[in-house]
């Protein structure tokens, strides 16, 4: 069996429970190992710690997927895992739309797989796992007799890794353009082209907890997508609602989607660039009862992270100057490099700035079936805050 021995001063890391081994943390690997074998990792005084799938084109050689030195990597052990996580979803109430399986947190790195009622969306994101997509093809038409799985592989870091950028139908063709049920609303999901698989389920619990705020109110929403938070806010009873989005494709899905779920008459949405319009509205004295913002992820590396942090502050500044004296922020970032203590610190700089006093309502994380390790900083990466802005 190939074996990769750590170094004396990083192996104890690893043995704590971290997936991830690096390339500078190796003391020896196996020459002539093909990319997305199998092997099994020690400590430098050759302690078993666990096997995992190499890569040595990547910066992260191995990626561990058990602990268990009698653990046979093979069809089986997938269908294993996937029934596994599926029977959590299941224990916290998720049977119908989920995350059924979350990289790492599910001990399945890099594996990304997405549940739309019977539909599936997968992201092989690392090439040690890609090897086994057709295993775990199998093992979801074992579990689940899907009427449809799709490939989600057209992500940038794939390249990393040394492999294509590529999507496409995993299963017999289907219709990709399917409609699923949230909160007991309807939405258009375009697995084919919407982002990332298609739709974004880490908030289906988030979007619950606007319901008592919203009633009644003003609601504008920046960074929309295709709509969800601002339709749900008008199915709870907002009086009216006007999302933002810079993509017209994404305004005209979520105007379908507020039309689906009849409340088209009271939330409408339109293209426009939330940066510049957040701020030219603060200045013409426009003012709403709740202001809700979920921009995308600023960066990806840690080189950006100054300008991420600017770009949050800004945008929830000027959301505060948007919202009427005792009105509600909703406010989320998704960016992984930015955890939670420091979320909360620039909200608040952003209040400073603003000259508002802010009393929080909730702070809340990713919906469970997003599955979070303590010690494990990607796998906590939502952020959804809500404010009362004075």
């Amino acid at each position: 069996m190939n074996q990769v021995i750590l170094k004396r001063k990083i192996s104890m890391r690893v043995a704590n429970g971290h997936p991830w081994i690096f390339a500078n943390e190796v003391n020896e690997a196996p020459e002539g190992v093909n990319p997305g074998d199998i092997v099994d990792v020690y400590t430098h005084d050759k302690k078993f710690i666990g096997k995992g799938y190499i890569n040595p084109r990547s910066q992260i050689l191995v990626r561990l997927l058990t602990r268990k030195k009698d653990d046979v990597i093979n069809e089986e052990f997938f269908y294993k895992r996937l029934l596994e996580a599926w029977h959590y979803r299941q224990q916290l109430g998720y049977v119908e739309n989920c995350r059924l399986i979350f990289g790492e947190a599910d001990y399945l790195p890099q594996l990304i797989i997405d549940k739309f009622n019977d539909y599936f969306v997968i992201q092989t994101l690392a090439l040690g796992i890609d090897v086994w997509k057709p295993a775990i093809v199998a093992a979801l038409e074992k579990i689940f007799k899907p009427k449809g799985i799709y490939e989600r592989n057209d992500v940038p870091v794939r390249e990393l890794e040394g492999l294509p950028q590529q999507k496409g139908f995993l299963s017999a063709p289907f219709d990709p353009k399917i409609t699923i049920t949230e909160n007991g609303l309807k939405f258009f999901v375009d697995l084919e082209n919407g982002q990332k698989t298609g739709y974004f389920l880490d908030q289906q619990d988030n979007r619950r907890a606007i319901q008592h705020i919203v009633k009644g109110a003003d609601v504008l929403g920046a960074f929309t997508y295709t709509g969800t938070f601002e339709i749900h806010a008008a199915h709870y009873g907002a009086k009216s609602v006007l999302g933002l989005d810079i993509s017209q494709n994404a305004v005209d899905q979520a105007n379908r989607n507020a039309a689906l779920n009849g409340v088209d008459k009271n939330c409408r949405f339109e293209c426009m660039n939330a940066f510049d319009v957040l701020k030219a509205w603060a200045k013409e004295g426009k003012q709403y009862d709740v202001v809700m913002l979920d921009p995308p992820s600023f960066t990806k590396t840690r080189d950006n992270i100054q300008k991420a942090i600017t770009g949050y502050k800004e945008i929830n500044l000027r959301g505060m100057k948007l919202i009427k004296p005792g009105g509600f922020l909703v406010t989320s970032s998704c960016t992984n490099l930015v955890q939670p203590d420091l979320f909360l610190e620039i909200i608040q700089l952003a209040a400073k700035d603003a000259r508002r006093k802010i009393r929080q309502v909730s702070f809340l994380t990713q919906s469970a079936d997003h599955p979070i390790i303590w010690g494990w900083e990607n796998t906590h990466y939502l952020k959804f805050l809500v404010v009362q802005v004075l």
